[in-house]
């Protein structure tokens, strides 16, 4: 009889543990909080917006409000720089370009035009020392004169004054990243479009995003997404490089996206919702650790879409809205991150 006992406890327990495991991935976290600081944050976030967090693998936690869902796709502005920065760095890996090397490579007339030291390197971090006017939503309605890339890096090249050694200043804006996407489109004798679809948007599963439009293609800031999209290009850097069992890029790759490239000195023009942060490559450095490394990174797009990645608890979170942001919303949206922070421990000393 003991043994016929012994025998139903052991199934008994097998069947908790079993049932145990099938629980919901939320309830590893409790976050009330941020659904509470949410609910009181709703006139600053819109009526329609998306949240996601990816922690270990997994969305441990949603949120969508209006007819926005994480399959929603919308514009999403300089957020797209981040996009941009992540396909220079596959073709450096593929041994396709350099860093290092100089524009004027396949653009000769920047030698003209005093601009021949200008590399790849300068272009990911706002570097190039060419004069430029904070980006505005004014600048988005401006490039619609433009037919093509080639037709806007022609106006960068020949028009724009130089107005520091590359390397030395940080001007925040649209021309280093879109020198950067017409240099691979010479390099590779393609277009950037079937580039980013080749190296980074189909191997991430990022089905709802592209950098098509009416008008000329925009590597800075001219992207449509989603937030499942988004998320994904969030974990790979996590895995520092890695989706889904593939390789996209390189743990160098990644780690040259992660780290500081300017100091605050160098940073001459910056837009004010980034104020205060230096720059990485592609994204702004939101916080720094104990030594000073990068911790907290993120891409905000000026029409209230916000990634970020946090290095010390290892989880990414995407705010997608479809308002324009504004400090409001970037207070909000930090203030959201620590409700999510007190639930998922740092490994940072």
């Amino acid at each position: 009889m003991s043994q016929k006992n012994g025998i139903y406890c052991a199934i008994v327990s097998l069947g908790v543990i079993f049932l145990l495991l099938l629980q919901p991935v939320k309830a590893q976290y409790n976050f009330q909080e941020l659904e509470k600081t949410i609910e009181q944050s709703k006139k600053e976030l819109g009526k329609e917006y998306s949240i996601l967090v990816y922690k270990d693998g997994k969305i441990v936690f949603s949120k969508s409000a209006g007819e926005f869902n994480p399959k929603t796709q919308a514009p999403i502005a300089s957020a797209s720089k981040w996009l941009t920065a992540a396909l220079i760095m596959a073709l450096v890996d593929d041994g396709k370009i350099s860093l290092d090397d100089k524009l004027s490579k396949y653009i000769p007339d920047m030698n003209k035009y005093s601009k021949g030291f200008i590399t790849i390197r300068h272009c990911l971090s706002h570097l190039t020392g060419i004069e430029s006017e904070p980006v505005k939503l004014s600048d988005i309605i401006r490039r619609s004169r433009y037919s093509s890339l080639e037709e806007e890096v022609t106006e960068f090249v020949t028009k724009r004054e130089i107005v520091a050694n590359p390397g030395l200043e940080f001007r925040y804006s649209n021309v280093g990243l879109n020198l950067a996407g017409r240099y691979i489109e010479l390099a590779l004798r393609r277009g950037f479009e079937q580039i980013m679809q080749e190296k980074i948007l189909r191997p991430l599963q990022m089905r709802g995003t592209n950098f098509s439009s009416l008008n000329a293609i925009n590597p800075s800031g001219g992207a449509q997404s989603t937030a499942n999209d988004y998320i994904n290009f969030c974990s790979m850097l996590l895995n520092k490089g890695m989706f889904n069992g593939k390789r996209i890029l390189s743990e160098t790759s990644v780690q040259y996206l992660l780290q500081s490239h300017t100091t605050s000195s160098m940073i001459k023009y910056a837009p004010k919702v980034a104020e205060g942060y230096n720059y990485a490559a592609g994204s702004w450095v939101i916080q720094t650790d104990s030594n000073g490394n990068p911790s907290v990174l993120a891409s905000p797009g000026l029409f209230g879409t916000w990634p970020m990645i946090d290095l010390c608890r290892n989880y990414a979170v995407v705010f997608f809205a479809k308002e324009l942001m504004n400090e409001d919303r970037k207070e909000v949206y930090l203030n959201l991150k620590k409700k999510i922070d007190e639930q998922i421990a740092s490994n940072c000393q």
